[in-house]
């Protein structure tokens, strides 16, 4: 017997049921517009720019109508890690705004994501406990995303508090990675569904803000005291960046040793890890001039964007079958025929 549906359209049943992982979508969209912008690949950065805005858009005005109309709802996913790629896609937009010299459309972005911040962060945090999955990383996102913008618009408008606030995000950032690291259950490398990987993509974001923090520093900010403080930002910045790679290449080892093909909608948050790799070894390779990362780097980008495509089409494939089961469901292993027994 066919299972029933929500009277509307399949797009408004199938809209209707999308969690709020689905924003890491905005995020790993958002991220490698940003990629193939400091590549040269302006036409596609401008490409994946735009399906990022429409999406940002259309996650916005949902994220509203809950907000106004279905106030449970709005406040049980507000509570939940997830709710923060709303900060995070948000920043990620600002920052490619920034580098098109929109830099009053990213303030905007800027001051939005900042008032959402505090109160969705202190949520999220009063429900973390042991043993959770990777998007309990998502608190260090937010918080770095924040840097990153401010860092970056600092050394546009070249303001010095501006800089001084991303900062001390920044290391607020890092605190709040080391906290997560120790509710996060480490066998998720092994059996998560794709947001295991924002495990290395907090560092990476957390290395991008420390490179935007070097690129801010001039002669006439004078940002930081002395060499030895711009070279602790440094040191920081790449170990950072390390700490990632290490990251990347375990949790990749740990996907071709235990394959999850199948799609599901936070294996969106696979994606934006490997795009922000991606752009923060290509800005780091510029604040530091360490030239020879660029190469490194833009593979990196390549292999992002063919995850992006390889999520994409398993997107489009759940949206056209959606009878079909995609992923393991809570409480299941991979490959149950999970089937009541009354159609057996």
């Amino acid at each position: 017997m066919p299972a029933t549906t929500t009277p509307g359209s399949p797009f408004r049943t199938w809209w209707s049921r999308r969690p709020p992982t689905a924003g890491a979508a905005v995020m790993a969209t958002g991220i490698l517009s940003v990629g193939l912008h400091q590549t040269g690949y302006e036409t596609l950065s401008r490409i994946a720019l735009a399906l990022a805005c429409a999406s940002w858009l259309a996650l916005a005005c949902d994220f509203t109508a809950r907000l106004l109309w279905d106030r449970a709802r709005w406040v049980k996913e507000a509570a939940t890690p997830a709710a923060l790629t709303a900060i995070a896609a948000t920043t990620v937009l600002g920052t490619r705004f920034t580098a098109l010299g929109w830099e009053t459309l990213a303030k905007a972005l800027l001051a939005l994501a900042a008032l959402l911040w505090p109160g969705l962060l202190i949520a999220v945090v009063r429900h973390w406990h042991p043993r959770m999955p990777g998007a309990v990383f998502l608190g260090c996102v937010a918080t770095e995303g924040l840097a990153v913008l401010g860092a970056t618009l600092a050394a546009t408008e070249e303001s010095a508090w501006l800089a001084h606030a991303a900062l001390v995000l920044f290391w607020l950032g890092l605190v709040l990675y080391v906290i997560a690291l120790t509710r996060f259950d480490p066998r998720q490398v092994v059996h998560g569904a794709g947001d295991h990987w924002v495990a290395g993509g907090a560092l990476a974001i957390s290395a991008l803000a420390g490179s935007k923090l070097i690129a801010a520093d001039s002669p006439r900010l004078y940002l930081w005291n002395d060499d030895d403080d711009t070279g602790a930002l440094r040191t920081v910045t790449v170990a950072l960046l390390v700490l990632d790679l290490a990251w990347y290449a375990a949790l990749l080892i740990a996907e071709i040793a235990r394959p999850r093909p199948r799609y599901d909608v936070r294996r969106w948050a696979t994606v934006f890890p490997m795009g922000m790799t991606a752009a923060a070894a290509l800005s780091i390779a510029d604040a530091v001039d360490v030239s020879w990362l660029e190469a490194p780097g833009e593979v990196l980008l390549w292999v992002a964007v063919a995850a992006w495509l390889a999520v994409t089409a398993g997107a489009v494939w759940a949206y056209t079958h959606p009878g079909h089961k995609t992923a393991a469901e809570p409480g299941t292993s991979p490959g149950t025929d999970v089937r009541s027994t009354t159609q057996r």
